[in-house]
């Protein structure tokens, strides 16, 4: 990467799937940079959701690096996704009314159901789209956003994995990684977490610990986007070739279609 930064300033690439992260030294000054970050990055650091943003830059190719402290810290393992830590910082980001506010201002895009659907049906590989279960399960889908319309909307971050929280060596955690944030329907953000890392018969208690008290159209809602995450993620894993992690979700993709109609109370 040819950026002019301020003199002395060395970029090391830090491995990802987007290939825009970098650590920056200077002396003994040590930040974390990236390459055109969302710009609600600034108000998450004022939560303190984030690892705090020190500046914004624009370099001469119109790209925005952006600077935050560098903590040393690990990603989460699977077990701990299903815990309290977890919990609350999405708890907090699903109901914070000044973060919502402030991804409208910065004109943070808005996700509908139609929308979910069709980043699933888009380019779907003729095999996925000849398999039976997922046949049925898109069409049910498809069928059924209307129940799932109306529903309030709040800040998703878009991208819950395990791998997008920083744990410091402070015990504090951050999610980082904003790239895929959007106004939605929580409950993509909840399914994404359920979907990969709590089984499927301890939900309701997941649920019941975050705060929620299940209702009909709270059911209707983790139904859909739960079906819908397990599609995209089908779709993603086929593409990358993950034939194991592929199959498990179908499997569970399956179990939910079958059950559909049972209470997750």
């Amino acid at each position: 990467m040819d950026y002019k930064m301020d003199s002395g300033w060395r970029l090391y690439p830090i491995g990802g799937d987007t290939g825009q992260a970098y650590m920056g030294t200077r002396a003994e000054e040590r930040v974390f940079l990236k390459r055109n970050s969302s710009p609600f990055l600034a108000a998450l650091s004022v939560e303190g959701i984030t690892p705090r943003l020190i500046w914004t830059k624009r370099v001469g190719n119109g790209d925005v690096l952006t600077a935050q402290e560098w903590l040393n810290g690990r990603e989460l393992n699977p077990d701990e996704m299903k815990g309290k830590p977890v919990r609350d910082i999405l708890h907090r980001i699903h109901h914070s009314e000044n973060l919502l506010k402030m991804l409208q201002k910065v004109k943070g895009e808005v996700f509908n159901p139609i929308n979910f659907y069709n980043l699933y049906v888009a380019d779907l590989p003729d095999d996925l789209n000849s398999n039976t279960v997922l046949q049925q399960v898109t069409e049910y889908v498809k069928n059924s956003i209307a129940s799932v319309d109306d529903s309030h909307k709040t800040v998703c971050h878009g991208d819950v994995n395990r791998k997008n929280f920083l744990l410091d060596e402070e015990a504090r955690l951050y999610l980082v990684d904003w790239e895929m944030v959007k106004i939605a329907d929580p409950f993509y953000d909840i399914s994404t977490l359920l979907v990969q890392y709590v089984p499927y018969e301890d939900w309701g208690a997941w649920l019941h610990q975050y705060g929620l008290r299940m209702n009909d159209n709270m059911e209707r809602r983790l139904e859909w986007y739960s079906m819908m995450v397990c599609l995209c993620m089908i779709k993603k894993s086929h593409s990358q070739e993950r034939n194991k992690e592929m199959n498990q979700l179908i499997l569970l993709l399956k179990q939910l279609y079958q059950n559909r109609i049972n209470s997750y109370l």
